[in-house]
C-alpha cells in the first residue's frame, strides 16, 4: 500500500475552533483531532499560526492572453464586429 500524503486547508470555522477547544477547554490536540476528524498534524499546524491558512493557486494565463492584442485591433477598427468573425480571423 502506498501512502500518500494530502494537505488539509483548514477552514476559518474549523481555524477558530480548535484555537477554541485547546486554548479555552484546554483539550489535548489528540482529542481535539478526534472531535473533528481531522489529522493530528492539521492541528498542530492551526495552533502554530495566528491566522488560518489561505489557499493561493498559482495564475495561469488567459486562453485569450496570447490574441488579446489582435482581438483589441479588430474591435479598435469596428466596434461592431461579431464575436465569431473575430474568433475566424484570429485562428480560433
Amino acid at each position: 500500500m502506498i501512502k500518500v500524503r494530502r494537505e488539509e486547508v483548514i477552514h476559518v470555522e474549523d481555524w477558530a475552533e480548535i484555537r477554541w477547544l485547546h486554548r479555552a477547554e484546554q483539550m489535548p490536540i489528540r482529542a481535539t483531532a478526534r472531535h473533528l476528524g481531522i489529522a493530528k498534524n492539521s492541528v498542530v499546524r492551526a495552533l502554530a499560526h495566528d491566522r488560518p491558512q489561505k489557499y493561493e493557486r498559482p495564475l495561469q494565463g488567459s486562453a485569450v492572453g496570447a490574441v488579446e492584442v489582435q482581438i483589441c485591433e479588430f474591435l479598435r477598427e469596428t466596434p461592431t464586429m461579431p464575436a465569431t468573425v473575430i474568433a475566424e480571423r484570429i485562428g480560433w
